[in-house]
């Protein structure tokens, strides 16, 4: 315990009563402080149309066509690539961005995806699921030609906490091998953003997927015997990989992380031209919202950098306050009544009140997405959940009265 009132009254307003200066506390934010990492200069403006609204990446079903036409149809100004986890083996996340790893190959393993010599069956099937994909899109995008089009893939370090080497140990642990994962990967991406730019004439936005980024910082990830825990990667290094990536592509590119724990400051230190989070976890919203967390998103905005706001149920809700009109589950035949479009966007406005911005801002600084990917959702509360962002992307440019 600190025996100094300023600092111990610091803490206090911080949520952090009792710790001591540098401490981890369980389950806290993973929040780099300026001390923790590099100074790196702020992003160049990215800006897409105001009011836009965007999807995290997978939908259920597994029609690539049916998928790509509701995503232009329902998010025209930010239309993403559809991933469709349904379809098996390669059109998983992981699968998915390894099909994109230049001179890497992968396959299945009971235990999951495990570097191999050469390409077999499980890497082509995920490059031609992608294939599919991209062919999709395109002939979505034909007659509308949107301005921006967003592209999703696995982010270095969650890729590398997902795939085994060949001694059955995560790539995590080999930090030669974390390295070459990464520069493949960005080999790949710039391959697929110029494949994605060419075909559909559109601005790619690439997303960098990090789920398991805070459990890759605090050393919490289980090895493969399970009797331990893969060691920690530090601040500064996680972030130095992330920039490598950030600007080596021709391309900008928001870093996404729905964890229960994003480590903002650190995400926000690579350049990155937006940041994807889940805006209804309780760091950041009501009650229970953690003053270091809010500091770093008002940095953040500060800097001029969007936030892509999970605002909207990835599943349907039930007993929520009905909205207009209301959707039928296609599995249960249950009446399911989606929120409101005013609570939803309460929660943006909100923040914008808490980080002393202007409510007018949001339309700048805020792009709304589901608060995770759709692929465990209905088809009828996907397309909803879509609508209901496109709504709110036009209720931040302008809010009706009595907003």
């Amino acid at each position: 315990m600190s025996t100094d009132p300023a600092l111990d009254a610091a803490l206090a307003a911080a949520g952090l009563a009792g710790a001591a200066p540098g401490a981890t506390v369980p389950g806290s934010l993973v929040v780099a402080g300026p001390d923790d990492l590099p100074d790196v200069p702020g992003p160049e403006p990215v800006r897409w149309a105001p009011g836009a609204a965007t999807g995290v990446g997978s939908l259920p079903g597994t029609d690539p066509v049916e998928a790509a036409a509701t995503v232009v149809g329902e998010l025209p100004l930010l239309p993403h690539l559809p991933e469709l986890p349904a379809r098996g083996v390669g059109a998983d996340m992981v699968g998915r961005t390894a099909g994109l790893l230049v001179d890497i190959a992968v396959e299945v393993v009971p235990t999951g995806w495990r570097v191999t010599a050469r390409p077999g069956r499980d890497h082509r099937r995920a490059t031609d699921l992608l294939h599919f994909d991209v062919d999709a899109l395109d002939a979505a995008c034909a007659a509308t030609r949107p301005e921006w089009v967003k592209v999703q893939a696995t982010g270095p370090w969650t890729l590398a906490a997902s795939v085994e080497l060949h001694t059955g140990h995560r790539v995590l642990t080999d930090r030669g091998a974390v390295r070459e994962f990464a520069a493949s990967l960005r080999e790949g991406l710039r391959v697929h953003v110029r494949e994605i730019a060419e075909r559909t004439g559109a601005r790619v936005l690439v997303q960098l997927d990090e789920p398991n980024l805070p459990a890759v910082l605090a050393g919490t990830l289980p090895t493969a015997s399970g009797w331990g825990t893969v060691r920690s990667v530090s601040a500064p290094d996680a972030q130095d990989l992330l920039r490598e990536i950030v600007t080596g592509l021709d391309a900008p590119v928001v870093l996404h992380c729905c964890a229960a724990n994003p480590p903002v400051r650190l995400l926000a230190a690579t350049g990155a031209a937006g940041l994807g989070i889940d805006a209804t976890l309780p760091v950041f919203a009501g009650d229970t919202a953690v003053p270091a967390a809010l500091d770093a998103l008002g940095e953040v905005w500060d800097a001029g950098t969007p936030l892509l706001l999970g605002l909207v149920p990835s599943l349907a809700p039930r007993g929520a306050a009905a909205d207009a009109e209301t959707d039928t589950d296609t599995d249960t035949d249950e009446p399911v009544t989606p929120p409101a479009l005013k609570i939803l966007a309460r929660r943006a406005f909100d923040l914008a009140d808490r980080l002393g911005f202007d409510r007018a801002r949001l339309g700048e600084l805020a792009v709304p997405t589901p608060t995770c990917g759709l692929a465990g959702a209905t088809p009828a509360w996907a397309r909803r959940a879509m609508a209901l962002c496109r709504d709110l992307g036009q209720a931040f440019v302008d809010p009706p009265e009595g907003w």
